[in-house]
């Protein structure tokens, strides 16, 4: 597994598997602790190390930490914070300082490498507090870099104001909008970027549009771009290598509970960049559309 220098030209330290795992569905408490602990570690076995996680996820957490807390060298840990702390307001300095320790806790260890706030409304970012917060906690010693994730007005924020080392935003054939500007801007600055949602949801595999919010926009999307039209492409395959190989993605995660979809899409990404021509293509569909499309949180 490729591994890449995780934004400042390598100055953070760290370096992130091209694929990352999305352990959202460690919440799902149909997947049993055997289920989960073979999973976890059956992915660090394959050569990826980077494990993106968060607070609202449920399980994941505690997961991580009791399945793979006694290889903890051999991965980035990723999580995000800003909720859920009891009897502490959400989006304020103690419940951002409080969530840290809480996620140490969780998952049994000393220092977390990226810690995100998840999705954090732009009037809160503005204020400060919480960003405050988690400078704190960096200058303690309990977190290496400190990051956003998120989209749209509050991620220009947080690229525009010098107090992040990382994002984590939506990046996928149906959410270009970051690839003209935020993604170079990103990289300009040695802000690593992690890109989520890289497969939109496989919005290709459903016959009518899906209900939920987000899969029924990607679906809007996908329509009016006219890849539906192109039904005989692989589209795993072209989603997630357009995402995975655009410059300045130090990593995109994928999220799933079975092994060998992980596998799946580990060869995908190893098959590297897509053709330059089909690369244009897919790039040149967003012409005429919706180039203003808002990113889906």
């Amino acid at each position: 597994m490729e591994l890449r220098d995780f934004g400042n030209g390598g100055k953070s330290g760290l370096r992130v598997s091209a694929l990352g795992f999305g352990a959202m569905h460690l919440n799902d408490e149909r997947t049993t602790e055997r289920e989960a602990g073979t999973l976890l570690n059956a992915v660090l076995d394959l050569g990826v190390n980077l494990i993106d996680t968060a607070r609202g996820y449920g399980l994941s957490e505690e997961r991580i930490g009791r399945h793979i807390a006694h290889r903890r060298d051999d991965y980035v840990l990723s999580t995000k914070v800003g909720y859920g702390i009891p009897d502490v307001p959400d989006w304020t300095y103690d419940c951002i300082v409080q969530g840290v320790d809480a996620a140490l806790a969780r998952m049994r260890c000393e220092v977390l490498d990226i810690v995100h706030l998840h999705s954090c409304p732009l009037h809160v970012l503005e204020q400060g507090d919480v960003i405050r917060g988690l400078e704190d906690c960096q200058r303690a010693g309990k977190i290496r870099v400190t990051a956003y994730s998120g989209d749209n007005a509050e991620l220009d924020f947080a690229l525009n104001s010098g107090r992040f080392g990382a994002v984590q935003t939506s990046i996928s054939l149906c959410d270009q909008v970051n690839l003209d500007s935020r993604l170079p801007l990103a990289q300009a600055r040695g802000i690593g970027v992690i890109a989520k949602r890289p497969l939109a949801g496989a919005i290709w595999r459903f016959a009518e549009r899906p209900d939920s919010y987000a899969e029924g926009q990607y679906w809007d999307r996908w329509q009016a771009m006219g890849f539906a039209a192109q039904g005989s492409r692989d589209w795993n395959d072209t989603a997630l290598r357009f995402v995975a190989h655009q410059p300045g993605v130090a990593s995109s995660i994928v999220g799933t509970s079975k092994l060998a979809h992980f596998k799946q899409n580990l060869a995908v990404v190893e098959r590297g960049p897509l053709e330059a021509e089909l690369q244009r293509e897919l790039r040149a569909a967003l012409t005429g559309q919706r180039q203003d499309w808002p990113g889906l949180i």
